[in-house]
């Protein structure tokens, strides 16, 4: 195939994928609109947070295209919201001035790409087809293993328990919106007089935290003939306490940053082995 067959191709395939771009500049917005219908998206702008997040869930695009800096609602926040409805969606952030912090805390929310302001058009589109193809490809592969229908809602309980605010609140609410029942706490102390008051029926629990960390609270709950399942979260597979909560007997431990669609295919999974 030619050159022209190649991109005729390439806009056929593009033709119905939608992209969403939330940017507080209207030009910015314009330009990057006209450039992307150009080859082949189809293309819808919100010029704030709250209208980007109220279109992300009408439209469900493929690609979004963040502005990190946004009067209200920061593009970190409007990143927040996209992960609990959907942690597969492709983001990009375009983050000029960003600190090397703010960039941080964008790929712990696991944004698919970040971008300084100012970069050729060029390399943004090769972005956006990259992240497009792909996500054609997982839907593709999702249908083939007989589609990806919504979750029913559970009456199953679940505690979270991490001191780092915004990845529990990020866990949390992605659970809620697949019909758990979530409540989280900030560390052990917390967790445990949570866990007095109503046993949950599994309990995701941080390794590092203040006052009383995973490894001990788990020896608490020995103690006290705790019956829920146990998932241990850990930022790193050579933590000296990881060995120290193996032998605490947890069903599964992840790692941090977490995985949105792998953590809960490991909580659909202890859940249904409770009685096993």
């Amino acid at each position: 195939m030619g050159l022209g067959g190649a991109t005729i191709a390439h806009e056929r395939e593009t033709t119905m994928t939608t992209l969403l771009v939330i940017d507080d500049d209207r030009l910015h917005c314009d330009l990057l609109q006209v450039a992307l219908s150009r080859h082949g998206y189809r293309v819808s702008t919100a010029t704030s947070g709250r209208e980007g997040v109220s279109l992300f869930r009408q439209l469900r695009p493929v690609v979004t295209l963040l502005d990190l800096r946004m009067p209200e609602m920061d593009g970190l926040a409007v990143l927040k919201e996209i992960r609990t409805y959907d942690p597969r969606a492709g983001v990009i952030i375009l983050g000029g001035g960003a600190t090397e912090d703010l960039e941080n805390l964008a790929r712990k929310l696991q944004v698919t790409d970040f971008f300084r302001k100012g970069l050729s058009l060029d390399v943004l589109v090769g972005a956006v087809h990259r992240i497009a193809q792909q996500a054609r490809r997982e839907a593709s592969n999702r249908q083939s293993l007989g589609g990806n229908e919504p979750d029913q809602p559970s009456e199953e309980q679940i505690l979270v328990v991490d001191d780092d605010v915004m990845a529990r609140d990020l866990l949390m609410r992605f659970l809620s919106l697949r019909g758990y029942r979530v409540r989280g706490a900030k560390d052990g102390r917390e967790a445990l007089r949570m866990i007095e008051e109503s046993a949950p029926d599994l309990l995701i629990l941080d390794l590092v935290m203040p006052e009383m960390n995973g490894v001990e609270l788990l020896k608490v709950l020995a103690e006290r003939d705790y019956a829920g399942r146990t998932i241990i979260l850990s930022g790193h597979q050579n933590d000296p306490l990881l060995a120290d909560a193996w032998a605490l007997g947890p069903q599964e431990v992840l790692d941090k940053p977490l995985d949105l669609e792998r953590a809960l295919m490991a909580i659909q999974l202890v859940m249904v082995c409770r009685e096993c």
